[in-house]
């Protein structure tokens, strides 16, 4: 399993990593490849906020939809435009170019409730 050492998991398949005040969010290796090729990517308007395991958008593979959670509470700042037009993005470089939104965090401290990657690793290869 692929995983971002930089990262926090959440339980849902989502990753978050912190560059300062904005943290990224996107889906894990493990979910881009349960989903398959990932061929629509529903994304929120900036400015919208989510509180944590809200769901904030929706991934379509050629073998389903899932929902996609924020993994802490906070307001989108950016999402990937990329995605619109190459949602592919999150089966080639989940952890780098397939980044799907950037928020800033409401609730600092809901990072320490997420999983490390070796806890994250643990729970999805349970599955």
């Amino acid at each position: 399993m692929n995983l971002d050492s930089k990262a926090r998991y959440a339980e849902t398949h989502e990753w978050a990593r912190r560059d300062d005040d904005v943290v990224s969010v996107g889906i894990s290796d493990h979910a881009q490849h349960s989903l398959g090729d990932i061929v629509f990517v529903d994304l929120p308007k900036p400015g919208a906020s989510f509180k944590a395991k809200e769901t904030f958008g929706v991934v379509e593979s050629v073998k389903a939809a899932s929902d996609v959670y924020l993994p802490v509470s906070g307001t989108i700042v950016q999402v990937n435009e990329k995605l619109a037009e190459e949602p592919g993005l999150i089966n080639k470089d989940c952890y780098g170019e397939g980044w799907i939104v950037k928020i800033t965090p409401s609730d600092s401290a809901e990072w320490d409730g997420l999983l490390s990657p070796e806890d994250y690793e643990k729970t999805a290869s349970e599955e």
